[in-house]
């Protein structure tokens, strides 16, 4: 089945740009989004708010993007949800981060409805769905991913097939356990540069020139932790399922907690 409309649920900060991004590239798109204030600027893109049974039963690719476990769960397994609706060899993708167990389970779910679920998570934040150059991950079956690929190219510079169902919510946990140690990492050390009066602008250009580079580092000032404790809760909890032990992300995962609202405030920062 070609895809020639693609349905989006969650037009919050990557779905909104991710709409006119697929708009552009040619596709029909349905958006199903909780705050009606956001309609006209659904509208202005391109895109057309409508309710979810009709955006189930005209799509054949629907992007989940809203921000819990438990909402991506309730549209796929909800009694009144997407499976009610949703067309045979219709495509879910959860680019949403939930726990890589309940992608499995919700493909289990779909499969009996001749519905494909695979996960999509993205990397690289707002700023990269804005310039429709996100990194997506995803995990499901090969043909299945290639039949997604337009969809995802539109707004994703790179595309990584990361293997079986639920391979796509591990990689982007690893993306974020990194960055999330990388930011603390840059706190503690600009905070002790800065009380040795180092010049931080000039010390920040050349660590990007150097061994310490990161993203983070690079994006210095510009995120707000907004997930933080939940995508170090998530990896926290599949570290314990599979039975290992992550000591350092434990102790990022305090540190993400209260450095959160005092973020980029070097002069508080250790003491």
């Amino acid at each position: 089945m070609t895809i020639q409309t693609v349905g989006l649920i969650g037009a919050g900060r990557m779905g909104m740009p991710i709409i006119a991004h697929l708009v552009r590239a040619g596709f029909r798109v349905l958006v199903s989004e909780r705050n009606a204030e956001r309609r006209s600027d659904i509208e202005s893109r391109g895109a057309a708010m409508v309710d979810l049974p009709v955006l189930a039963g005209e799509s054949q690719a629907i992007l989940i993007c809203v921000g819990y476990d438990e909402e991506v769960r309730a549209l796929i397994e909800g009694t009144d949800g997407l499976l009610a609706y949703a067309q045979p060899q219709t495509i879910i993708a959860v680019l949403s981060t939930i726990h890589p167990q309940s992608m499995q389970d919700l493909a289990a779910h779909a499969a009996p409805h001749d519905v494909q679920v695979v996960d999509a998570t993205v990397c690289r934040g707002g700023r990269a769905a804005d310039d429709g150059t996100l990194l997506s991950f995803v995990g499901g079956d090969a043909d299945v991913v290639e039949r997604l690929r337009p969809v995802l190219a539109a707004y994703s510079s790179d595309i990584v097939h990361s293997g079986a169902i639920g391979t796509a919510q591990v990689s982007k946990a690893s993306n974020n356990l990194i960055l999330w140690a990388c930011l603390v990492a840059n706190h503690e050390a600009l905070a002790l540069a800065q009380r040795y009066d180092v010049n931080l602008d000039a010390l920040r250009a050349a660590l990007m020139t150097s061994s310490a580079a990161n993203g983070s580092l690079g994006n210095w000032g510009k995120q707000s932790m907004a997930w933080a404790e939940d995508d170090m809760a998530i990896v926290a909890e599949m570290a314990q399922d599979c039975g290992i032990s992550l000591p350092q992300t434990g102790l990022v995962r305090e540190i993400c907690r209260s450095l959160k609202p005092r973020r980029y405030e070097l002069e508080k920062y250790g003491v």
